[in-house]
């Protein structure tokens, strides 16, 4: 551990300060900024008054009790993770609104009905200190899990507290490791030290709101006495600390994240951080003997040039000793990009999807050299996930199958391929008899070809008269794939309505230039994308503007944004999620900072210029026309600042246009925290939608 006490900070950590945020002066509605403001708060109050008196009818109570039905039910696949020799899950239903983490043996988890022992009860928590706590994880040192740090959040927001609690004890640990509330990195070290990255006081932020320095914290020391490790400049995202600690190949890393697509991962040698010189956009993974490099840009290294999207594998011991010798595990075609991949002892799972469908081999080295081979025993239809059971000591493999109308199936499968068996499989949550599955091309602006699936009950009636909603993001290299969703399928396709997944450009379902090709200056072409999908269901005659809803959140809200001001004439209703809409302001409020590689930086007059051509706030026309938009967010969204929405709202209702607003009072991002909240919050939108567009 010496080595690790020998302090690594980079040469131009002390980077000057960025310019002071961009001020809001002529913006009248500012004020809306101001998060917790008695002000602000009873406007929210006023709007939320509003909506609930509009939409809370008969048809809201039926969609509520339905979709409260669906997210209380018990036959959810309760999913586990492995540690040790049990199987862990957090579970929320009628009689745990807050959740209990609990745990089981494998034996008993095949069961029907396992037989759980539940560790923490949240909602006794709260009970017990007043706080509305929500789950967001444990971490467990290998390979004993005995020693955890469990963090809870406050009404769903990012910042969190991390508490040590006993696994073998069963029992919080008095006087453990305790860190107050922040958007905290941890990780174990050894029983008695940690990696911390945390807000420890003035300096010890990014510009982003993230931690920018790692220390390392022995127990019963204070935080403050920690050395620092690692820090970074101000101007990077973020940094993060933490140690492997797979048998005989302990290792510690330190890492940077100078943008959102960009990361500098360190490993400590003889002393020192090394470098793991690959390029910054590529993501390495070490596991055991090998390096994994996935790239989001074409590289030139040993003779040899790697395309864009491709995974590549060497021993990592031979790169860092200056070896370039790659092998390809998967490298992408015109229609194929690669999704996921996980590890196990001997074998690389890669999942792929070709046109957007699952597609999964894997790369097996037992032999001495790499083969990679589809692999054996899947199911031959919907969205495959795969990830591994226990990376370090087996080879078996959690695999999901799902698609729009098919119910959820969770199976236990390997590696090394025979045959899969059921573990759990989700009950029909609605009624999808009669309803298909078909996929479609829209033409963009541009000329390129859009993909969108289509799920709509057989020999659909093609007069523009359909309910239709079209559902679409469009960033951030997030794929938008098929998905059973008890909660789209009990309160819009079995009630009648067609639901449409747009493909658009900026996810990443054909790889990583399907992303990039639309950053910064190309933004609108991911508007243009959509809006042709749009037209398209127009042309075919699926729907027609009356009768077309759109959705998004986050940055799908932004998408939103710019369907209500630039094609607002597509559209019947528009409901749009804690979504990012001042874009000249963005960058200065919560985490904004840390997306200025997608969108760009508005206080460059010269990027600004871009800019501006897709943010909404400034895009609103008072003498334009809107499509009737319902607005969602929460008062605990600490990622996106519910400033957006409020500001768009209170801007659009002073010029007299169709607008609502539902603020909840915690959820954090995810908009709702408890199954009553988030009952509300979708009941409230489907009972939306079917008004404008029924």
């Amino acid at each position: 551990m010496l080595a690790l006490l020998s302090l690594f900070t980079l040469a131009h950590a002390e980077a000057p300060a960025p310019a002071a945020p961009a001020t809001a002066t002529d913006d009248p509605y500012a004020w809306l900024e101001d998060v917790t403001s008695e002000k602000s708060l009873a406007w929210v109050a006023a709007r939320n008054k509003e909506s609930t008196s509009s939409l809370e009818d008969a048809t809201f109570k039926k969609l509520h009790d339905k979709f409260k039905a669906v997210l209380d039910s018990d036959a959810r696949i309760p999913y586990v993770a492995k540690m040790g020799d049990y199987y862990y899950n957090f579970w929320q239903d009628k009689s745990h609104e807050r959740g209990v983490w609990r745990r089981t043996t494998l034996a008993e988890y095949k069961k029907p009905s396992p037989a759980w022992e539940v560790l923490i009860d949240v909602d006794a928590l709260d009970q017990a200190e007043g706080v509305t706590w929500v789950w967001h994880g444990a971490d467990c040192l290998e390979p004993d899990y005995v020693h955890c740090l469990v963090s809870l959040s406050r009404g769903g927001s990012d910042a969190d507290v991390k508490r040590e609690y006993n696994l073998q004890e069963k029992a919080w640990v008095k006087d453990g490791f305790s860190l107050p509330e922040a958007k905290s990195e941890v990780g174990w070290v050894t029983a008695d030290k940690l990696w911390v990255a945390t807000d420890t006081g003035a300096g010890s932020l990014t510009t982003s709101g993230y931690p920018r320095e790692a220390r390392l914290w022995d127990r019963g020391t204070p935080l403050a006495d920690a050395p620092v490790v690692f820090s970074a400049p101000v101007t990077d995202v973020s940094v993060s600390a933490w140690t492997s600690h797979d048998a005989g190949y302990v290792r510690h890393f330190v890492a940077r994240s100078p943008t959102f697509f960009t990361s500098r991962t360190y490993v400590s040698m003889g002393g020192l951080f090394t470098h793991i010189d690959v390029p910054d956009d590529a993501g390495p993974t070490v596991f055991r003997d090998w390096l994994l490099v996935e790239l989001r840009t074409a590289w030139t290294t040993g003779g040899k040039t790697w395309p864009a999207g491709s995974l590549l594998v060497t021993k990592f011991d031979d790169f860092m000793s200056g070896k370039r010798d790659f092998e390809a595990l998967f490298t992408p075609t015109s229609t194929t990009a690669l999704n996921t991949f996980t590890v196990t002892p001997t074998h690389v799972v890669i999942n792929t999807l070709d046109n957007v469908k699952s597609r999964v081999f894997v790369a097996d080295h037992q032999s001495g050299s790499w083969k990679v081979a589809p692999l054996a025993g899947l199911p031959a239809f919907g969205n495959i996930g795969v990830s591994s059971v226990d990376a370090e000591h087996s080879e078996d493999l959690f695999i999901t199958s799902t698609d729009f109308v098919t119910p959820t199936q969770l199976l236990l499968g390997s590696a090394n391929g025979g045959e899969t068996s059921l573990l759990k499989a989700l009950p029909a949550l609605y009624n999808a008899k009669g309803l298909v599955i078909t996929q479609h091309e829209a033409t963009s602006k541009d000329g390129t070809k859009i993909p969108y699936f289509e799920v709509a009950k057989a020999g659909l009636k093609l007069d523009g008269t359909n309910p239709t909603l079209l559902y679409g993001y469009g960033g951030f290299e997030v794929s938008m794939l098929p998905n059973y969703n008890g909660i789209t399928g009990s309160g819009w396709l079995e009630k009648g309505g067609v639901y449409v997944l747009a493909n658009i450009r900026g996810g990443g379902e054909f790889g990583p230039a399907w992303h990039s090709s639309v950053v910064k200056e190309n933004r609108h072409l991911v508007y243009e994308d959509f809006a042709a999908v749009a037209k398209d269901l127009a042309a075919r005659k699926v729907t027609s503007p009356e009768h077309l809803g759109t959705m998004g959140g986050s940055n799908g809200g932004l998408l939103m944004g710019n369907m209500m001001t630039q094609y607002p004439e597509l559209f019947g209703a528009i409901v749009c999620q804690v979504p990012l809409l001042d874009m000249k302001r963005y960058s200065h409020l919560l985490a904004g900072a840390s997306w200025m590689d997608e969108y760009g930086d508005p206080d460059d007059a010269e990027q600004w210029k871009f800019i501006q051509t897709f943010s909404p706030y400034q895009l609103d026309d008072p003498k334009r026309a809107s499509p009737p938009v319902l607005f969602t967010t929460s008062t605990r969204d600490d990622r996106v600042h519910p400033g957006h929405a409020r500001k768009m709202a209170a801007k659009m209702l002073s010029e007299g246009k169709p607008v609502m607003l539902w603020e909840d009072t915690e959820g954090g991002h995810g908009g709702a925290s408890t199954s009553e909240q988030k009952a509300t919050m979708w009941g409230l939108s489907y009972a939306f939608l079917w008004k404008e567009l029924k």
